[in-house]
């Protein structure tokens, strides 16, 4: 297994990618473990939250702080953390943008991310072995009965706020289950959302902390899996990546009115029904573009080496 770069421009990219991982983590129907598969670095991310142990606690209390960074992958971590914090700033306004006035060409992108991966994917997965065909197709029906849910509502109190971070960042840590989803079926989402274009503290706060234990034991599970059935959770993981994909067509719109409803609607449709029910140009030229570039970019992605751990 290569070596991870220490270089100032693989630094860089480590930040990039973590910056990708949190403009995605905010828009629903994408996961930021999506985008961690699309950059090449999903293994590594999961085994650096994993060593977050008490191997790593020892180190810190004998006074071996510098082992102790190594463990964890320090430098990794810090950076993609900053980087995601970076992203889910940006993206608190911008994202809002895009879905308000681009939501086409934005599914379109997150689509030919989603696509080529799985194409990448396949041999890792070992398809076409039954086994692996059998886990992709229930990864790709749990996503899909996830994605035909219907929002919660109602003001999220802090205990809930708690338990929805847990169980968003779960979600975030497995390609093809969008956090930011969840917490729209759980009815936080847009309270979220404002608490952090607002910076309001206590709420964030307190998901931060769900967020902080969902994640440790999310990323202890799927590290027993890639060690000890590697080939066999990529298949699933495919499955999840493809099941989020229907989810993410270009062209969704209300059965009843004028106006498409929110990012992920359910109710997709041809692009001439869509134009005609809801009042707004298909943009199907900048959909097959954008499509391209989510193709393109992965391939990228996937082929630079500097951050193989």
């Amino acid at each position: 297994m290569e070596q991870p770069s220490t270089s100032l421009a693989g630094h860089a990219v480590v930040y990039l990618k973590g910056i990708a991982m949190g403009v995605s983590d905010s828009v629903p129907g994408v996961s930021g473990g999506t985008i961690a598969v699309v950059a090449n670095i999903y293994d590594r991310l999961i085994y650096a939250i994993r060593s977050l142990d008490g191997e790593a606690l020892g180190l810190l209390l004998r006074g071996q702080p510098a082992a102790c960074w190594r463990h964890v992958d320090g430098a990794f971590l810090l950076l993609l953390g900053l980087g995601m914090a970076s992203g889910l700033l940006l993206s608190a306004n911008l994202i809002l943008i895009l879905i308000e006035n681009w939501p086409e060409p934005l599914r379109a992108f997150f689509i030919g991310l989603i696509a080529a991966a799985v194409w990448l994917l396949r041999r890792e997965a070992e398809f076409p072995r039954w086994r692996s065909m059998l886990l992709a197709l229930g990864g790709a029906a749990l996503v899909l009965a996830i994605s035909t849910g219907n929002p919660a509502g109602g003001e999220p109190a802090a205990a809930y706020l708690f338990l929805c971070g847990m169980i968003a960042i779960s979600a975030m840590l497995l390609p093809g289950l969008s956090g930011a989803f969840i917490l729209l079926l759980l009815g936080a989402y847009e309270h979220m959302l404002g608490a952090l274009a607002s910076l309001d503290l206590p709420p964030l706060l307190i998901f931060l902390a769900g967020c902080a234990l969902g994640v440790l034991l999310m990323s202890r599970l799927v590290a027993s899996l890639l060690r000890t059935r590697h080939s066999q959770t990529y298949a699933f993981i495919c499955g999840l990546l493809a099941g989020s994909i229907p989810a993410l067509w270009p062209w969704q719109t209300v059965g009843q009115g004028n106006e498409p409803r929110g990012f992920i609607s359910n109710e997709a449709v041809w692009p001439g029904v869509y134009a005609e029910l809801a009042g707004r140009d298909p943009m199907l030229l900048f959909c097959l573009l954008a499509l391209a570039a989510g193709l393109g970019l992965t391939i990228l992605a996937r082929s630079d080496p500097v951050e193989q751990g």
